[in-house]
């Protein structure tokens, strides 16, 4: 028998290296970092970074340390960096595995240097500042304590203070007011730091949209992440093709039946659609225990036999409808159906999926689970 996924994610890393140069294009006197976190936003942390290493990217990074060591472990070399922290981690691991982290607080501080201390080596360190998103970072007021401390580390060759960080809230929204107050935030505070003795190799604050946005962002390093997998940050910001991006997932699956119901015939759970006349119905088998946000029930667009139809009723664990419509079909059973892609062969793009379920193209491609197989191209 041909055996045929039930649900896959196809990953094109020609497109991933495509993304990474266009990126590079845009800040071509910074260094980027390529964001593989969440499992590379669901394409596959340790191919796509292998792909992304390939076009130019100097780094990866992630969101936690467990990630960053994964690549360790899988043997990918060069700078990984990591940032999300809690008391407690694996420090002492990091810093075997010569991962720079990042530092937002007296308490990491502290818990770094002892690690370094057990290690027998130095820790890479990024100083985060708190510029004004608020979540992670060190804020304004408590920048000189950690800095100082910070020095006296480095003093006592525990620590290499390797970069001065910071994230916007805002980069997405184009002119927003909190940009441009961000970056003099950060570039008083790196200045307050270099002042101090520090000598970072990177400054840096452009996520995505700063990196596509605005260019005097860029300083040393730019993080890009969304971007890297061909989807807009932002729909204000433009289509992926008018960002010079293309897609790198296309979630495909299996048609698994089709048949034909009556008129006022219910649909899925609550029968939230019945069916006006007699109707062909398909059956899609992928649901929100795959992914597939439950949210855009009866909004989601899928491409099946040529044409882009609607999620009929509600998205269930495992499948979901479509309404092929009355008469006769080419739409058979073990017919693919495209449920979004590069959107250039007529398919919905993660985009127009985020539309549908009042979320951002982020959740869309991230949220793609792990019982659904990757399939890579171009590897």
């Amino acid at each position: 028998m041909n055996e045929r996924p039930r649900v896959f994610a196809e990953i094109d890393l020609d497109a991933v290296r495509e993304n990474v140069r266009a990126l590079r294009a845009r800040a071509p006197r910074a260094e980027l970092m390529a964001v593989v976190k969440a499992d590379a936003y669901g394409h596959g942390a340790v191919p796509c970074a292998r792909a992304a290493r390939e076009a130019g990217a100097s780094w990866l990074g992630t969101a936690t340390p467990d990630e960053a060591l994964a690549l360790r472990a899988a043997g990918v070399d060069g700078r990984i960096m990591c940032w999300l922290w809690t008391p407690g981690g694996p420090w002492r691991e990091a810093v075997e595995a010569d991962i720079d982290v990042s530092v937002s607080g007296m308490w990491a501080l502290d818990e770094v240097r002892e690690a370094a201390r057990a290690a027998g080596r130095p820790a890479r360190v990024h100083l985060k500042a708190d510029t004004g998103l608020g979540r992670n970072g060190c804020q304004p007021a408590d920048w000189a304590e950690l800095v100082q401390a910070a020095v006296a580390a480095q003093a006592e060759g525990t620590v290499t203070v390797t970069g001065l960080w910071s994230h916007f809230a805002c980069a997405d929204e184009p002119g927003h007011p909190s940009i441009r107050l961000q970056l003099d935030a950060f570039r008083d505070m790196v200045a307050y730091a270099e002042k101090e003795g520090v000598e970072p190799e990177v400054r840096h604050i452009a996520n995505s949209p700063a990196t596509l946005t605005v260019p005097d962002s860029h300083f040393d390093l730019v993080r890009t992440g969304l971007a890297v997998y061909g989807v807009s940050p932002a729909p204000e910001l433009g289509t992926p093709a008018q960002l010079g991006l293309r897609p790198a997932m296309t979630l495909k699956a299996t048609v698994a039946l089709v048949k034909t119901v009556p008129a006022g015939h219910g649909v899925s759970y609550g029968h939230h659609y019945t069916t006006a006349a007699e109707t062909a119905l398909a059956l899609i088998p992928a649901g929100y225990a795959d992914g597939i946000p439950r949210h855009a029930s009866g909004r989601a667009p899928v491409l099946v036999g040529g044409q882009v139809r609607t999620a009929a009723g509600r998205v269930a664990m495992d499948q979901f409808v479509v309404d092929l419509g009355p008469g006769e079909h080419r739409v058979r059973a073990g017919d693919e159906a495209v449920l979004f892609g590069t959107g250039e062969h007529g398919e919905p793009t993660a985009e127009d999926w985020a539309q549908a379920a009042d979320t951002i193209a982020y959740e869309i491609v991230t949220r793609i689970g792990g019982r659904v197989p990757r399939v890579y191209r171009n590897g």
